[in-house]
Protein backbone atom coordinates (compact mmCIF):
# COMPACT_ATOMS: atom_id res chain seq x y z
CA UNK A 1 0.00 0.00 0.00
CA UNK A 2 2.93 2.35 0.51
CA UNK A 3 3.50 2.51 -3.23
CA UNK A 4 -0.19 3.32 -3.85
CA UNK A 5 -0.16 5.94 -1.08
CA UNK A 6 2.90 7.59 -2.62
CA UNK A 7 1.29 7.58 -6.06
CA UNK A 8 -1.78 9.36 -4.66
CA UNK A 9 0.37 11.88 -2.77
CA UNK A 10 2.29 12.66 -5.96
CA UNK A 11 -1.05 13.80 -7.46
CA UNK A 12 -1.16 16.53 -4.81
CA UNK A 13 -3.54 14.78 -2.42
CA UNK A 14 -2.36 16.04 0.94
CA UNK A 15 -3.70 13.64 3.56
CA UNK A 16 -3.00 9.97 2.84
CA UNK A 17 -2.45 7.53 5.71
CA UNK A 18 -1.38 3.88 5.92
CA UNK A 19 -2.75 1.46 8.54
CA UNK A 20 -4.90 4.16 10.12
CA UNK A 21 -6.94 2.91 13.14
CA UNK A 22 -10.60 3.41 12.30
CA UNK A 23 -11.49 3.60 15.98
CA UNK A 24 -10.35 7.23 15.56
CA UNK A 25 -12.96 7.78 12.85
CA UNK A 26 -16.10 6.02 14.10
CA UNK A 27 -18.62 7.24 16.65
CA UNK A 28 -18.52 3.85 18.43
CA UNK A 29 -14.75 4.35 18.90
CA UNK A 30 -14.05 0.77 17.81
CA UNK A 31 -12.54 -0.78 14.70
CA UNK A 32 -9.24 -1.99 13.31
CA UNK A 33 -7.01 -0.24 10.76
CA UNK A 34 -7.65 0.72 7.17
CA UNK A 35 -4.88 -0.35 4.81
CA UNK A 36 -5.15 3.09 3.26
CA UNK A 37 -7.11 6.15 4.40
CA UNK A 38 -7.49 9.11 2.05
CA UNK A 39 -8.87 12.41 3.36
CA UNK A 40 -9.55 14.53 0.25
CA UNK A 41 -10.03 18.25 0.87
CA UNK A 42 -11.54 19.07 -2.54
CA UNK A 43 -13.37 17.47 -5.45
CA UNK A 44 -10.12 17.56 -7.39
CA UNK A 45 -8.23 15.65 -4.71
CA UNK A 46 -11.06 13.12 -4.52
CA UNK A 47 -11.12 12.62 -8.28
CA UNK A 48 -7.34 12.16 -8.47
CA UNK A 49 -7.26 9.71 -5.56
CA UNK A 50 -10.15 7.71 -7.01
CA UNK A 51 -8.38 7.49 -10.37
CA UNK A 52 -5.45 5.69 -8.71
CA UNK A 53 -7.70 3.46 -6.61
CA UNK A 54 -9.77 2.50 -9.68
CA UNK A 55 -6.74 1.94 -11.89
CA UNK A 56 -5.20 -0.50 -9.40
CA UNK A 57 -8.52 -2.26 -8.71
CA UNK A 58 -8.32 -1.54 -4.99
CA UNK A 59 -11.52 -2.17 -3.01
CA UNK A 60 -12.80 1.02 -1.40
CA UNK A 61 -15.54 2.51 0.71
CA UNK A 62 -16.49 5.97 1.98
CA UNK A 63 -17.00 7.13 5.55
CA UNK A 64 -18.11 10.50 6.84
CA UNK A 65 -18.32 10.94 10.58
CA UNK A 66 -18.32 7.19 11.12
CA UNK A 67 -21.83 6.97 12.56
CA UNK A 68 -24.11 4.04 11.73
CA UNK A 69 -20.95 2.02 11.12
CA UNK A 70 -19.30 -0.92 12.87
CA UNK A 71 -15.78 -1.72 11.67
CA UNK A 72 -14.61 -5.17 12.73
CA UNK A 73 -11.42 -5.47 14.77
CA UNK A 74 -9.39 -6.74 11.82
CA UNK A 75 -10.00 -3.47 9.98
CA UNK A 76 -10.67 -2.79 6.32
CA UNK A 77 -8.59 -4.11 3.45
CA UNK A 78 -8.18 -1.61 0.64
CA UNK A 79 -8.91 2.11 0.76
CA UNK A 80 -11.20 4.19 2.95
CA UNK A 81 -12.15 7.67 1.75
CA UNK A 82 -13.07 10.04 4.56
CA UNK A 83 -15.29 12.98 3.67
CA UNK A 84 -15.00 16.18 5.66
CA UNK A 85 -13.11 19.46 5.56
CA UNK A 86 -13.01 21.04 2.12
CA UNK A 87 -16.12 19.16 1.03
CA UNK A 88 -18.32 20.72 3.70
CA UNK A 89 -19.69 23.85 2.00
CA UNK A 90 -23.32 24.97 2.21
CA UNK A 91 -25.42 27.61 0.46
CA UNK A 92 -29.04 28.73 0.43
CA UNK A 93 -30.89 29.94 -2.67
CA UNK A 94 -34.47 30.76 -1.78
CA UNK A 95 -36.06 27.53 -0.63
CA UNK A 96 -33.31 25.34 -2.12
CA UNK A 97 -30.28 24.34 -0.04
CA UNK A 98 -27.09 22.82 -1.42
CA UNK A 99 -24.47 21.21 0.81
CA UNK A 100 -21.20 19.36 0.30
CA UNK A 101 -21.00 15.63 0.93
CA UNK A 102 -18.82 16.22 3.98
CA UNK A 103 -21.18 18.75 5.59
CA UNK A 104 -22.75 17.79 8.92
CA UNK A 105 -26.36 16.66 8.45
CA UNK A 106 -27.24 17.99 11.91
CA UNK A 107 -25.71 21.37 11.11
CA UNK A 108 -27.58 21.46 7.81
CA UNK A 109 -30.90 21.09 9.61
CA UNK A 110 -29.94 23.88 12.03
CA UNK A 111 -28.86 26.24 9.26
CA UNK A 112 -32.01 25.54 7.24
CA UNK A 113 -34.09 26.35 10.32
CA UNK A 114 -32.20 29.62 10.82
CA UNK A 115 -33.24 30.57 7.28
CA UNK A 116 -36.87 29.79 8.12
CA UNK A 117 -36.94 26.70 5.90
CA UNK A 118 -38.89 23.61 6.87
CA UNK A 119 -38.39 19.99 5.82
CA UNK A 120 -35.09 19.06 7.46
CA UNK A 121 -36.12 19.18 11.11
CA UNK A 122 -35.93 15.36 11.29
CA UNK A 123 -32.19 15.54 10.57
CA UNK A 124 -31.42 17.32 13.84
CA UNK A 125 -30.48 14.05 15.53
CA UNK A 126 -28.69 12.19 12.75
CA UNK A 127 -24.96 12.46 13.49
CA UNK A 128 -23.52 11.88 10.02
CA UNK A 129 -22.62 13.76 6.87
CA UNK A 130 -24.85 14.83 4.00
CA UNK A 131 -23.15 12.26 1.76
CA UNK A 132 -23.78 9.48 4.26
CA UNK A 133 -27.39 10.59 4.64
CA UNK A 134 -27.93 10.31 0.87
CA UNK A 135 -26.14 6.95 0.75
CA UNK A 136 -28.46 5.41 3.35
CA UNK A 137 -31.61 7.53 2.92
CA UNK A 138 -31.30 8.66 6.53
CA UNK A 139 -34.48 9.29 8.46
CA UNK A 140 -36.06 9.93 11.84
CA UNK A 141 -39.28 11.19 13.40
CA UNK A 142 -41.40 9.79 10.58
CA UNK A 143 -39.52 11.52 7.77
CA UNK A 144 -36.48 10.75 5.63
CA UNK A 145 -34.05 12.34 3.22
CA UNK A 146 -35.82 11.11 0.08
CA UNK A 147 -38.79 13.36 0.88
CA UNK A 148 -36.72 16.54 0.51
CA UNK A 149 -33.79 15.64 -1.75
CA UNK A 150 -33.84 17.12 -5.23
CA UNK A 151 -30.57 15.75 -6.61
CA UNK A 152 -27.07 14.61 -5.70
CA UNK A 153 -23.74 15.11 -7.44
CA UNK A 154 -21.83 11.83 -7.44
CA UNK A 155 -18.34 10.79 -8.51
CA UNK A 156 -18.93 7.28 -9.82
CA UNK A 157 -16.48 4.44 -9.32
CA UNK A 158 -15.57 4.67 -13.02
CA UNK A 159 -14.37 8.24 -12.55
CA UNK A 160 -17.41 9.77 -14.28
CA UNK A 161 -19.40 12.58 -12.69
CA UNK A 162 -23.18 12.32 -12.55
CA UNK A 163 -26.15 14.30 -11.26
CA UNK A 164 -28.69 11.84 -9.88
CA UNK A 165 -32.22 12.84 -8.91
CA UNK A 166 -34.28 11.02 -6.30
CA UNK A 167 -35.74 8.62 -8.89
CA UNK A 168 -32.22 7.75 -10.11
CA UNK A 169 -31.15 7.02 -6.53
CA UNK A 170 -33.95 4.42 -6.08
CA UNK A 171 -34.46 5.15 -2.41
CA UNK A 172 -36.17 2.74 -0.05
CA UNK A 173 -36.00 2.28 3.71
CA UNK A 174 -32.39 3.17 4.68
CA UNK A 175 -31.07 2.21 1.27
CA UNK A 176 -30.17 3.73 -2.09
CA UNK A 177 -28.75 2.55 -5.39
CA UNK A 178 -25.33 3.79 -4.24
CA UNK A 179 -24.97 0.92 -1.80
CA UNK A 180 -24.59 -1.80 -4.44
CA UNK A 181 -25.73 -1.21 -8.02
CA UNK A 182 -24.16 2.20 -8.74
CA UNK A 183 -21.25 2.78 -6.39
CA UNK A 184 -20.01 6.32 -6.05
CA UNK A 185 -19.10 9.17 -3.73
CA UNK A 186 -21.69 11.86 -2.98
CA UNK A 187 -19.89 15.19 -3.22
CA UNK A 188 -22.91 17.49 -3.08
CA UNK A 189 -26.67 17.34 -2.50
CA UNK A 190 -29.47 19.81 -3.22
CA UNK A 191 -32.64 19.87 -1.13
CA UNK A 192 -36.00 21.37 -2.04
CA UNK A 193 -37.46 22.78 1.17
CA UNK A 194 -40.41 25.02 1.98
CA UNK A 195 -40.62 28.40 3.58
CA UNK A 196 -41.96 28.12 7.10
CA UNK A 197 -42.50 30.20 10.17
CA UNK A 198 -39.01 30.55 11.72
CA UNK A 199 -40.46 30.35 15.24
CA UNK A 200 -42.39 27.16 14.45
CA UNK A 201 -39.36 25.54 12.79
CA UNK A 202 -37.15 26.51 15.75
CA UNK A 203 -39.75 25.13 18.18
CA UNK A 204 -39.88 21.79 16.33
CA UNK A 205 -36.07 21.60 16.36
CA UNK A 206 -36.03 22.33 20.09
CA UNK A 207 -38.60 19.60 20.76
CA UNK A 208 -36.59 17.02 18.83
CA UNK A 209 -33.38 18.10 20.59
CA UNK A 210 -34.99 17.84 24.02
CA UNK A 211 -36.41 14.42 23.17
CA UNK A 212 -32.95 13.19 22.08
CA UNK A 213 -31.38 14.49 25.27
CA UNK A 214 -33.99 12.69 27.38
CA UNK A 215 -34.09 9.40 25.48
CA UNK A 216 -30.68 8.81 23.88
CA UNK A 217 -27.34 7.96 25.58
CA UNK A 218 -25.41 10.75 23.89
CA UNK A 219 -22.80 10.86 26.67
CA UNK A 220 -21.32 7.55 25.49
CA UNK A 221 -19.76 6.49 22.17
CA UNK A 222 -22.52 4.86 20.12
CA UNK A 223 -23.68 4.61 16.52
CA UNK A 224 -27.34 5.63 16.68
CA UNK A 225 -30.13 3.08 16.38
CA UNK A 226 -28.68 -0.40 15.98
CA UNK A 227 -31.72 -2.17 14.49
CA UNK A 228 -34.35 -1.25 11.95
CA UNK A 229 -37.87 -1.10 13.32
CA UNK A 230 -39.90 -4.18 12.32
CA UNK A 231 -43.25 -3.49 10.63
CA UNK A 232 -45.76 -2.13 13.12
CA UNK A 233 -43.39 -2.20 16.09
CA UNK A 234 -40.22 -0.70 17.54
CA UNK A 235 -36.98 -2.58 18.09
CA UNK A 236 -36.32 -0.66 21.30
CA UNK A 237 -39.65 -1.78 22.75
CA UNK A 238 -38.96 -5.44 21.95
CA UNK A 239 -35.43 -5.34 23.37
CA UNK A 240 -36.63 -3.64 26.55
CA UNK A 241 -39.55 -6.08 26.92
CA UNK A 242 -37.07 -8.97 26.68
CA UNK A 243 -35.22 -7.56 29.72
CA UNK A 244 -32.06 -6.76 27.80
CA UNK A 245 -31.54 -3.18 28.94
CA UNK A 246 -28.15 -3.06 30.64
CA UNK A 247 -27.05 -6.45 29.19
CA UNK A 248 -23.30 -6.36 28.61
CA UNK A 249 -20.63 -8.11 26.62
CA UNK A 250 -17.25 -6.75 27.66
CA UNK A 251 -17.60 -2.98 27.54
CA UNK A 252 -20.46 -3.05 25.02
CA UNK A 253 -23.82 -2.51 26.72
CA UNK A 254 -27.48 -2.22 25.75
CA UNK A 255 -28.26 1.31 26.87
CA UNK A 256 -30.48 1.60 29.94
CA UNK A 257 -31.76 4.86 28.44
CA UNK A 258 -32.81 3.53 25.01
CA UNK A 259 -32.74 -0.20 24.27
CA UNK A 260 -32.06 0.24 20.54
CA UNK A 261 -28.69 1.82 21.34
CA UNK A 262 -25.52 -0.09 22.19
CA UNK A 263 -22.96 2.02 24.01
CA UNK A 264 -19.21 1.68 24.43
CA UNK A 265 -18.49 2.06 28.13
CA UNK A 266 -14.81 2.67 27.47
CA UNK A 267 -12.90 -0.27 26.05
CA UNK A 268 -15.37 -2.21 23.94
CA UNK A 269 -14.12 -4.06 20.90
CA UNK A 270 -16.03 -4.52 17.68
CA UNK A 271 -16.30 -8.21 18.60
CA UNK A 272 -17.99 -7.25 21.88
CA UNK A 273 -20.55 -5.19 19.94
CA UNK A 274 -21.11 -7.92 17.35
CA UNK A 275 -21.55 -10.60 20.01
CA UNK A 276 -24.10 -8.40 21.77
CA UNK A 277 -25.96 -7.73 18.50
CA UNK A 278 -26.13 -11.48 17.80
CA UNK A 279 -27.39 -12.17 21.33
CA UNK A 280 -30.16 -9.58 20.92
CA UNK A 281 -31.23 -11.04 17.56
CA UNK A 282 -31.38 -14.58 19.00
CA UNK A 283 -33.28 -13.48 22.10
CA UNK A 284 -35.92 -11.46 20.23
CA UNK A 285 -36.40 -14.30 17.72
CA UNK A 286 -36.89 -16.81 20.54
CA UNK A 287 -39.16 -14.57 22.63
CA UNK A 288 -41.32 -12.95 19.96
CA UNK A 289 -40.65 -14.71 16.66
CA UNK A 290 -39.37 -11.44 15.18
CA UNK A 291 -36.07 -11.24 13.31
CA UNK A 292 -34.39 -7.92 13.99
CA UNK A 293 -32.32 -6.52 11.12
CA UNK A 294 -29.30 -4.35 11.95
CA UNK A 295 -29.49 -0.80 10.68
CA UNK A 296 -25.78 -0.22 11.28
CA UNK A 297 -23.41 -1.31 8.52
CA UNK A 298 -20.94 -3.97 9.60
CA UNK A 299 -17.75 -3.87 7.54
CA UNK A 300 -14.19 -5.15 7.60
CA UNK A 301 -12.50 -8.32 8.76
CA UNK A 302 -12.83 -10.07 12.11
Amino acid sequence: MEKIAQEIKELDVQDVRINEPLSRHTTWKVGGPADLLVYPRSKGELERAMSVIHRHGIPWRVIGRGSNLLVRDGGIRGAVIKMGNGLDHMQVDGDRVTAGGGYSFVKLSVMAAKHGLTGLEFAGGIPGTVGGAVFMNAGAHGSELSKVLESAEVLLESGEWAILDKEDLQFSYRTSILQKEKRGVVTEATFQLKEGDPKEVAAAMARFKDRRRRTQPLQYPCAGSVFRNPPGDHSGRLIEAAGLKGYRVGDAEVSTQHANFIINRGNATANDVLTLIEHIIRTIKQEYGVTLVPEVQVVGEG
